[in-house]
Formats: structure tokens, C-alpha cells, sequence
């Protein structure tokens, strides 16, 4: 299945506005949108596309530029004034393949610019794309409202389980397993063990009117009558634990010390041994579901959720937050599909995982952020969440040592990978979605734009926008200065 097929799969079918003054481009590109399962609406003019707009808002604008009495760029701009319309993706069509009118599309809204004539499959990815991108924006409000409701959930749950194990704890710490009278000296009075008890220490051996030190370990009978002498001369109750091991077994006890009359002390025992069991294995388990959550999510975010503050922008229930500025790093494996073609799935998946694991301590080393892998792609910011002044420095040092880290895996004729990597700096919104696999992510035109650094750049090259440029130029080496994307090389 190709990416084009897959993203349809996945995407299902679409509602798409083809607005175009030029009727034989408007009927191929309705044909072959809608061969694609799309449903395709056709304008041929701008103010036909608004009309339209107006009674039935499309999932997506397919636009073209140069139109009569008002542009494409004229549409583009009423579309992002208006508050119902300010979201709607707009992809521009034109023949003007310069930079300066690619550049005022994005000025003005857009979201993607596709050069006539065009080729099926560029359309359909990038139609795709914008597609996608749509539907997170949508899940990171109503997945996070419910991440947020299921916080509060789990809390209040927390708290009624803390509550319950409290009177739990209170009504089992009033049904004893032993309980037995000493006198000050440490004879025994009474032995009063409760139904079902065993007795580890010596079982069946009479203690009454025995000395403690000639039934129970030295150690425990000091430690008792140090605890009954506090008591006789404080009046006060005294509790504390004891462990000790019996054949192997280890047992842990709760003993309660109370006065029960003139030089005598009645201690309650009560076996705690299950509940440390099950505390530790409660403590175990939220280590490793902590370890888990650190694993998928940065630990300023896993805290932020874990702690419920408010310190991002929360609206409607989404956790985002508005960063300034921050570094996007793409990489894309150059031509991994046709290497994919002729390796057996497990070693396909196990080279995967030794590139991606050699990136990950990577990424690790120079201080960043790994946010995901899409097939043989990944995806690096720098500069979130946690905020850092060299977030484009730094994610330029790791755009080099990735190029050299691929030179250690080969190709099945023994020619090394290639790397296309796709740099950009600019402001972005980062925030946390999924229902039960919860995923951080970005989204802004500066992550659309360093993915389209990637898809345009050459194999073994790194392509960087000009915000990107101006911010390491002093510190770097550079092909192609000027206008066009630059690529760096170690100075």
C-alpha cells in the first residue's frame, strides 16, 4: 500500500472545495480527488467559493492563485478574518513556482503551495496532510478534556480509596492477633492469641508466669521491656513495629503498649505483613507506571499532569502551551521504501530500531526533545518544554552527528543510508492528545514549514529556513546564502 493509499485508509472520505476560474483544470482535479473516495464541491470563482463556504464549511481548499476579479490570495484573506473560517486549510495552485509569491501565500493563511502542472501524488499527500493536521488540532481539545476528566476522576478516586483504607485500617487495628499482660519484671500474666493465629516464635510453649527472655529473642524481649518501661512511666500508649524471620518467612507486626494496671502492660500485636506486601508492591507498580509515563511524555509534562497545575494555557480542558520560539528538526531515511520491499519484516523493524535508538542517544546527549516517528521519519524539537536560548544550535550539532551516525548502517549493496533532514525556527503550540496513549505533540507553521525543508531538501543534506539561518550563521558553514533554504556544514 502506498502513503497515499494509507492516509486515505485512514483519513476516510473528506469533504474538499476545488475553486479554480479554468473548467478543464477544475474537472481533473475533481476526477481525481474524487477516484481517491473524496467529496469534491467545485467554485470556478472566488466569490462563488465564499458563497458556498458560507452554507457549508469543506474539511479543506484547494485554490487557485491567479483568478479574475478577485485572487486567490483575496480569498485566502477573508477566509482567516472570519472567526468560523480563521481554521479552514487553504493549499494555493498557481504555475508561479518564485519564492516571492510561495512566500506571500504563507502571509496571507495558507497552509500549502502546490506548483502547476502537478503530479497525483504530491496533491493527495499534501491534501492528506493538511487533512491530518486539522484532526489533531480538533482531538487536542476534546481528547485532552477528557485526559482531564479522567485526572479528576483518578483523584477523587484516590482520595475515597485513601478514606476507605483509613477506616479500614482503623477497624483492623481494633481486631488484634495477640494480645498478653507482663508484669514490670517481664513475666507473662495472660496469653490471649485469637482465633487462627500460629505462633512463630516457639508455638505451643506455655508462657505464663515464664520471663519473656526464655520464650522470644533477647533482642525482642529488651526491646519490649525498654517500650513497657516508657509506657509505666508516661502513662501514655506506645506503638511500633517489629520484623523478624521465622524459617525463612518473614513477618511484620504492628505492637500497641497500654498500662492495664500497677506495674503491668498489656501489648496488642497485629500482623502487618500483607499490608507492607501490598504497599510495596502498590509503590512498585507506580515506579514502573511513572518510568512508563516518562518514556512517552517529557517530565515537565508527565509532572504537570500528574500534579494538575495550571501553569500552561488550559482552555476547554486542553493542556497546550504557546512557546515563542523553538527549533523543528525533520529527518526523513532517503528511499527506505524500496529497501523496505526486499528485507523480511523482523529485520526491517530491527534496523529501524537500531537507527532510531542510535538517534534517541542522540537527542538525549545534546538535551532535546524526540516527539515521534512517522514509518522511516523523525521528528526533534529544541528549546521545549523546558525553554533554552541554544535550542537552534543545538539541534543543529544533532542534525550533524545524525548525518554521520547513518553512515554506519548499510544498505543491502552495501551503500551506507542517506539522511534529508529539514530545519526551521519559529513559534509553535505544544500540547498532549490520545484517550488512552497519550501523545505530545506541535503543531504551527513552523512545523509545516520544517517538514516541507525535509520533503524539498537532497539526500546526505541538511536544509535550513532563513529564521533558522540568521539565528547560527555566526557559528556554521553554509551552501547557497540568500534567499533560497541554506545547508549546513560543520564550520
Amino acid at each position: 500500500m502506498s502513503k497515499a493509499d494509507a492516509g486515505k485508509a485512514e483519513l476516510g472520505k473528506a469533504n474538499i472545495l476545488v475553486v479554480d476560474d479554468y473548467p478543464a483544470n477544475l474537472r481533473l482535479l475533481s476526477m481525481m480527488l474524487e477516484k481517491q473516495g473524496y467529496q469534491v464541491k467545485e467554485a470556478l470563482s472566488g466569490q462563488v467559493a465564499l458563497d458556498f463556504i458560507k452554507t457549508a464549511l469543506p474539511d479543506i481548499v484547494l485554490l487557485d492563485v491567479n483568478m479574475p476579479q478577485m485572487s486567490g490570495y483575496e480569498v485566502c484573506s477573508q477566509l482567516k478574518a472570519a472567526e468560523r473560517t480563521r481554521d479552514l486549510p487553504v493549499i494555493f495552485l498557481s504555475a508561479a513556482s518564485e519564492v516571492l509569491n510561495k512566500v506571500y501565500a504563507f502571509e496571507v493563511g495558507g497552509a500549502d503551495y502546490i506548483t502547476k502542472p502537478f503530479q497525483l501524488e504530491d496533491v493527495l499527500i499534501r491534501v492528506e496532510n493538511q487533512l491530518t493536521i486539522q484532526r489533531q488540532k480538533r482531538q487536542l481539545t476534546e481528547q485532552n478534556a477528557r485526559l482531564q476528566q479522567e485526572i479528576r476522576d483518578r483523584q477523587q478516586a484516590e482520595a475515597a480509596l485513601r478514606r476507605s483504607e483509613a477506616q479500614n485500617q482503623a477497624v483492623l487495628a481494633a481486631i488484634p492477633d495477640l494480645m498478653f499482660r507482663v508484669r514490670r519484671d517481664g513475666v507473662y500474666l495472660d496469653y490471649f492469641p485469637s482465633r487462627g493465629f500460629h505462633e512463630p516464635l516457639m508455638p505451643g510453649v506455655e508462657r505464663i508466669g515464664r520471663q519473656m527472655t526464655d520464650v522470644i529473642p533477647a533482642e525482642m524481649a529488651l526491646r519490649q521491656q525498654q517500650y513497657m518501661e516508657l509506657v509505666l512511666q508516661t502513662g501514655e500508649i506506645e506503638i511500633y513495629e517489629q520484623q523478624y524471620e521465622v524459617d525463612g518467612r518473614l513477618y511484620e507486626e504492628e505492637v500497641r503498649i497500654v498500662v492495664s494496671g500497677e506495674d503491668e502492660v498489656l501489648f496488642i500485636v497485629r500482623d502487618i505483613g500483607d499490608r507492607r506486601r501490598i504497599e510495596r508492591a502498590l509503590y512498585e507498580a507506580q515506579r514502573k507506571s511513572e518510568t512508563l509515563l516518562l518514556n512517552i511524555l517529557p517530565k515537565v509534562i508527565a509532572d504537570q499532569l500528574k500534579k494538575n497545575q495550571d501553569s500552561a494555557v488550559q482552555e476547554n480542558g486542553a493542556i497546550a502551551e504557546q512557546f515563542s520560539e523553538a527549533t523543528i528538526l525533520f529527518a526523513d531515511i532517503v528511499d527506505f521504501t524500496s529497501q523496505a520491499a526486499r528485507t523480511r519484516p523482523t529485520d526491517l523493524v530491527s534496523l529501524l530500531n537500531q537507527i532510531f535508538s542510535t538517534f534517541d542517544q542522540l537527542v538525549e546527549r545534546h538535551g532535546l526533545e524526540k516527539i515521534k516517528t512517522i514509518g522511516d521519519a523523525y521528528m526533534v524539537v529544541g528549546g521545549l518544554p523546558t525553554p533554552r536560548h541554544d535550542h537552534a544550535e543545538a539541534i543543529a550539532d544533532l542534525a550533524l552527528d545524525m548525518q554521520q551516525a547513518i553512515q554506519q548502517f548499510h544498505r543491502d549493496n552495501s551503500e551506507p543510508f542517506q539522511l534529508r533532514i529539514g530545519i526551521n525556527t519559529g513559534a509553535v503550540v505544544a500540547g498532549v492528545i490520545g484517550i488512552k496513549k497519550f501523545s505530545y505533540d506541535l503543531w504551527g507553521d513552523t512545523v509545516n514549514v520544517a517538514s516541507r525543508m525535509e520533503t524539498q531538501g537532497e539526500a546526505g543534506k541538511i536544509q535550513v529556513t532563513a529564521a533558522t539561518y540568521q539565528r547560527i550563521k555566526q557559528n556554521y558553514l553554509f551552501e547557497n546564502e540568500g534567499r533560497s533554504p541554506s545547508r549546513a556544514r560543520e564550520k
